[in-house]
Formats: structure tokens, sequence, C-alpha cells
């Protein structure tokens, strides 16, 4: 059985149910080993690359090993892909598997398995790996859109920190029903309303339904002409999120050309702080991935920009 470090802090992925459910089964292992309850922090991509890592021992989930993460009483659990060797850390890697399922069964190593978190764990890496010819593959999209609903922090705060309380809650009626009727009209939407961004890379603009479900539609059905599609986000803070989706790895070169990260086929990046709505995002990636578009248009001319782009500009945004 592997010694662990203690740590002083746990540090998790903040957008989906991965790094949820890993935060949290570590901070159980924690408490199980150390009798003591460790801090969890959670960060999107940017936030993360931003961070100083200060502590001395610390456990990560969720996050693609790097060099700065290489250091004597680190344990890391991840299963995005990576180039770096783990030579003083302690690296739990497997691609095959969700973070959630690397940190479960290290907390089986310690007698801390139960029928509970069995089931959500499965749920948690079928829907975290895609895996859709899985029999639980809707109820685990389901699972996995209560932490893009309703938030890392706000979720949290509902379960009270127990991953035991997310199972069967009462939340996923809710999930299960926008699923039904939100995604069939939100697909034949947005299928209309694809923008070009660059020659390989299109922005799905979305109005109703689950935008992952209805990107990996569009790109199963092959219902667009580009290899990479990109839904935006913006949150209350307005700061804008983009996520985008691929089949054949092309997802995550993108991302990583804004600072970004994630898997070869589903990965993020956060836009910089002058981006502030939907809108800005989709002429600055336009800009940026396709530098040669448009050139003399500026972000303080959007009405001629998305007159260009055939995009209406959303009221309220």
């Amino acid at each position: 059985m592997l010694a662990l470090p203690k740590p002083e802090v746990i540090l998790t992925h903040e957008s989906d149910l991965d790094g949820l459910l890993s935060g949290l089964l570590l901070r159980r292992l924690a408490h199980k080993l150390f009798d003591q309850e460790v801090r969890l922090e959670a960060h999107h991509y940017t936030s993360w690359k931003q961070r100083q890592l200060r502590e001395r021992m610390a456990w990560v989930s969720d996050f693609a090993f790097e060099p700065r993460m290489d250091r004597p009483d680190w344990l890391v659990l991840d299963h995005h892909a990576t180039d770096t060797p783990a030579k003083e850390a302690r690296l739990i890697h497997d691609l095959g598997k969700s973070a959630s399922l690397l940190c479960y069964e290290l907390c089986r190593e310690h007698d801390l398995a139960k029928p509970e978190l069995d089931r959500l764990v499965h749920l948690s890496n079928v829907v975290d790996l895609y895996l859709v010819e899985d029999p639980d593959f809707e109820l685990a999209c389901d699972y996995g859109n209560l932490v893009k609903t309703y938030g890392f922090w706000n979720l949290h705060a509902l379960i009270e920190g127990n991953p035991d309380n997310l199972l069967n809650h009462p939340l996923l009626e809710v999930m299960a029903v926008k699923r039904r009727v939100e995604d069939p009209l939100g697909f034949a939407w947005s299928q209309k309303n694809v923008v070009d961004i660059s020659p390989t890379v299109g922005f799905v603009d979305t109005v109703v339904g689950n935008a992952n479900s209805v990107v990996h539609r569009l790109l199963r059905e092959k219902a667009t002409p580009y290899a990479v599609l990109v839904t935006l986000f913006a949150k209350s803070n307005r700061t804008v999120i983009a996520s985008f989706r691929s089949e054949n790895g092309e997802a995550l070169k993108v991302a990583q050309q804004l600072q970004g990260g994630g898997h070869a086929n589903a990965s993020g990046a956060t836009l910089p702080r002058s981006v502030q709505t939907v809108e800005d995002g989709v002429l600055w990636l336009r800009q940026v991935l396709s530098p040669q578009a448009k050139r003399g248009v500026g972000l303080n001319s959007l009405e001629q920009a998305f007159a260009a782009l055939e995009v209406k500009p959303k009221a309220g945004d």
C-alpha cells in the first residue's frame, strides 16, 4: 500500500463532476488517514496555470501533470495526456480512467469503498470519458450536468461536501426533463446557427438544451464542416469560458493555443479579461485563430463584426 504524504491542500478541477467527486474523495481519504479536514481548492484551467505552487505537500486531481508539479511529497492523480515523467512526485496516471475512478481506487485501498460511491464513481467515469455505449450514459450525463448547471461550489454546499448526498439527488429530475425537452430543440436551432471562426473551428450558438450534448450530436452526425466546435459561456463575473469539442484529437490543440487544456477531444480555456461577453468572445477567437480574416475589425466595432459574421448580439449581453 502506498504511503501518502499529509497534504496541506487538495487541488482539483472546478468545471465538472469528475473534479468535484475526485476532490471530495481525496478529502475523505485525508480525513481517514490524518484525522484532519484538509482545505479543498478548485480551479479552472486558467486560474490553475496562474496559481503559484508554494505548498510543500499537496494532493492534486484532474489536472494534467506538468513539470512544476513534479515535487517531493506531492501526490497527483490524473488521466490527461502528458509528456512529463514523474521524477519526484507520486503520479497515478491512466488515460483510460477518470480522475474520480483513480481517486476511488486509492480510497478502496484504505477501506473507504461503499455501494453509494461505487455507483457515483461509475457514473462519473462514464460521463467524463463520454462512454456513449454504456447503458447508464444518459443518466451519467444528467449527473455531469448538475455541476455544469449549478456550479461546483453551489453543488458542494447543497450536498454539504458529502459525495454520498449526490446519489439520487432531487435535482436530477430537473436534468432529466431538460434533457428530454430542451436538447432536441437546442440541436435543431444550433444546427442552423453555427458561425465560422476559422476553416477548422466553428462557434456553436446555443439558446436552449445542454451545450455538450448538442455539440456532440453535431459532431457525431457531421452536421457541420468543422473539425472543432466551440461553445462560449459568460459567467456572472463577466469571465468568458470557451469549451472545445472534436472527434479526432483536434480540440486540445486549439485550447492549448489559448493557454487552456483538457482532453484530446474535450478541452477548455478562459478568455482574456477584456473579453466579457459571448459576442466579444466570438470576435476575439476569430482574430486569434484566423488572424488573416477581418484584420481591420476591433472589439470596439462589434456591430460591424457581427454583421460580417452573421451573428446577432443578444439582448442583455
